[in-house]
């Protein structure tokens, strides 16, 4: 292809994905409240009735919450919120690393008027960051729900297969910024990939899967994807300093793989990412003596799209336990 059609296309998508941005956002005002939390906002939003409140913090670049927050919100009230760079709010000066993020966190839980008790639930890279919260303000939280959880001794000790995956993933991060920039993840959006690769996805509305896509279509998403990745080690030295939990309940979902079978991941080393999964969930039940592990049987790593009402009925174990 001549360079000028290349240009010529790139331009096209540039353009298209200015103007469709103008209009989404119009189409999709961001739901709840954006709060400065020291001179930049985070987005937050509310629902439900009762106490404790539920606290969601997501996965590695995910916003999943969204995908779960409807199914909560009948048991208790809940409190979602995008961490700094994805969705509704701001990007952060600061680094990417569980201890800011939890900082971040409890600064806009007490500027929101969101009084604890909490329980937290941690989608993946979420379980370093409420782990991490319930060990700095112990007072405040009263369970926890992992979903197919990091533990800091194998994150820190990856076999040169994973760290070379690991390395692979934060490549692809820099490369989509680009293609946000340029409108190219958006129209991959518009016709359909995201639901192509993971078909689960399908099972929730599309206002909602809308929502969640948004955010992938701008780069500041993907550069926050790559500056967390890159802070993981230190984001798991923080948690190396955590002492036991004591018998807070906490209820540990675990995946039966982390990566489903298929020709997009032919190639990648599934068993040595089983077993480093398989390895880490020895170490969670050893953070508190009050543990449960739950099987999520028909899920890969990411069970809040692939089993979501495991998640929900965890919240709601927990609720039990509580006597709420």
């Amino acid at each position: 292809m001549p360079l000028y059609f290349k240009l010529l296309f790139l331009l096209t998508t540039t353009i298209y994905h200015w103007i469709a941005t103008k209009i989404e956002t119009k189409a999709y005002p961001p739901i709840g409240e954006r709060i400065d939390i020291g001179g930049y906002k985070l987005h937050c939003y509310c629902k439900g009735q009762g106490t404790p409140t539920v606290i969601l913090d997501h996965s590695l670049g995910g916003i999943d919450g969204y995908f779960l927050i409807d199914e909560i919100a009948k048991l208790t009230r809940v409190f979602i919120y995008d961490r700094a760079g994805y969705g509704g709010s701001d990007s952060s000066p600061y680094p990417r690393t569980s201890q800011e993020i939890v900082s971040e966190l409890d600064v806009l839980l007490i500027k929101a008027g969101i009084s604890p008790p909490y329980i937290l639930v941690g989608n993946s890279f979420g379980s370093y960051n409420v782990r991490l919260y319930a060990h700095q303000f112990p007072e405040k939280v009263v369970g926890i729900v992992l979903t197919d959880g990091l533990h800091e001794s194998g994150m820190l000790n990856m076999s040169i297969s994973l760290r070379s995956l690991k390395l692979f993933f934060l490549s692809g991060f820099l490369m989509s910024t680009l293609g946000a920039v340029v409108g190219i993840v958006r129209i991959l959006g518009r016709v359909g990939l995201f639901e192509v690769i993971k078909p689960e996805l399908r099972q929730f509305p599309p206002e909602i899967r809308q929502r969640v896509k948004l955010s992938f279509y701008h780069h500041h998403h993907w550069i926050t994807m790559a500056r967390e990745l890159w802070s993981l080690n230190v984001s798991g030295s923080q948690l190396s300093q955590v002492a036991s939990l004591g018998n807070l309940p906490v209820i540990s979902i675990k995946s039966s793989t982390f990566f489903k079978r298929s020709l997009l991941t032919f190639y990648m080393p599934v068993k040595s990412a089983d077993r480093l999964r398989d390895k880490m969930h020895c170490e969670l039940a050893k953070i508190s003596t009050n543990y449960r592990e739950i099987q999520a049987s028909q899920s890969s790593h990411f069970v809040w799209i692939d089993e979501p009402g495991i998640i929900v009925a965890a919240v709601g174990d927990i609720l039990e336990m509580l006597n709420c």
